[in-house]
């Protein structure tokens, strides 16, 4: 199996680095690139996915996503020239509101299935206290139709797996060991289904990344930071405690940064995540 997951990092330098994990045998890790001091040292505490455009006209491309700075959320964005390098004057920082200081996780995910209609932009935050929200496009902006559920005090952290029209549905792990699929449908009010993957084990990872593997499954990258590894597993369709998981060996890499987040070309180029 060769399927790469295009991860990346922001160093404690406010660098943006980019690095694909490929589920070879053993896997094998590249990076792919450094734009340096896009933020302000050591401020980025959480970064939702970051996406990627190269077809913008006159330049190199264009990078775009949303990260926490201590109590505040920033769309965050610049350009590169066309020589592949940050095109600095265009680097920046919008902010969007207050009051993240207890945010332990967020992610923006698109759902396009391109070329058809609807896009559906939605964004998800995990509260220290367990609660869930999620904001959505609908009401004619990305943050509208303000959704909340509580219950999730023991995540340790989570990633997206599936991006449907109906639903999204995220692997987490708890600072217990379990691991479990919490499937979110569309449907107002928000009512998380929620279950069991497994029931140990997957206490140590800080940070889980996803890319989609096959039709149906996930390659998830889980990092421990207190150890800097980083390990590689191959996840089937996810069915409760009946899910294949195969683990793929550690990746030769050391991973010490502070926030790792997935990355990918263009919402509507990328195939929809599918894991569940």
């Amino acid at each position: 199996m060769s399927v790469r997951l295009s991860t990346a990092f922001t160093a404690a330098g406010g660098d943006h680095t980019a690095t694909i994990v490929t589920a070879t045998s053993p896997p094998t890790v590249q990076q792919n690139g450094r734009f340096t001091d896009i933020y302000p040292d050591g401020q980025v505490r959480l970064s939702g996915t970051v996406s990627s455009d190269p077809d913008v006209t006159g330049t190199g491309g264009r990078i775009w996503g949303y990260v926490v700075m201590g109590s505040t959320l920033y769309g965050s964005g610049y350009l590169l020239t066309e020589d592949g390098e940050v095109d600095r004057p265009t680097v920046g920082l919008s902010r969007v509101g207050g009051g993240w200081g207890d945010a332990t996780f967020f992610d923006s995910t698109t759902y396009w299935n391109y070329p058809s209609l609807p896009v559906i932009t939605t964004q998800y935050s995990l509260r220290s206290n367990g609660t869930i929200t999620r904001w959505d496009d609908r009401s004619g902006s990305a943050w509208g139709n303000k959704q909340t559920a509580i219950g999730f005090a023991a995540v340790k952290t989570m990633a997206l797996i599936s991006q449907t029209l109906t639903y999204d549905t995220f692997l987490a792990n708890t600072r217990g060991g379990a691991l479990y699929t919490i499937r979110i449908p569309r449907t107002s009010p928000m009512k998380p289904i929620v279950k069991l993957v497994r029931s140990s084990t997957w206490q140590g990872f800080e940070s889980l990344t996803i890319a989609k593997c096959g039709i149906y499954g996930t390659l998830l990258l889980g990092i421990d930071k207190d150890t800097r590894s980083g390990y590689l597993y191959a996840v089937g369709h996810a069915n409760g405690t009946a899910t294949v998981i195969k683990g793929l060996g550690k990746v030769p890499a050391t991973f010490a940064d502070p926030v790792y987040f997935r990355h990918v070309i263009r919402p509507g180029d990328n195939p929809m995540l599918f894991g569940e």
